[in-house]
């Protein structure tokens, strides 16, 4: 899981999949920004956009709601900042989400037929 240890979405993440007893592992962003192969994959299976966190400061700074940019553009921006991604993103496996999706997380769990208990290894 991708996130920050001060964000309240990421806080509630942890706190979903502590309450299920799936062990997690959170590569904080603020310390260490995703790499561009992992944050591609992303970007490719749910587009820039979708990524793009419009709510946050850095994007209402930078006056971002008043550019017109295609989702190459708003795909580097997130590569080169990544205070703007919309997190957690989490990765379970070869599933993913982008912000917190309780119902997503659900389908994945009953998809694993709860293998994925306390002892699970834990997947970034």
């Amino acid at each position: 899981m991708f996130g920050r240890r001060d964000s309240r979405q990421t806080q509630r993440a942890l706190r979903y999949f502590k309450e299920r007893r799936v062990e997690v592992s959170l590569v904080d962003v603020a310390v260490r920004p995703p790499a561009p192969t992992e944050l591609r994959r992303f970007i490719g299976r749910f587009g820039a956009s979708a990524m793009l966190d419009t709510s946050s400061r850095l994007y209402r700074g930078q006056g971002l709601a008043y550019l017109r940019m295609d989702e190459a553009e708003m795909a580097d921006r997130l590569l080169a900042e990544p205070r703007l991604l919309r997190l957690p993103l989490v990765r379970m496996g070869e599933q993913a989400s982008v912000g917190v999706d309780e119902q997503a997380w659900r389908r994945w769990l009953l998809e694993d037929g709860g293998r994925l208990g306390a002892a699970a290894p834990s997947r970034p």
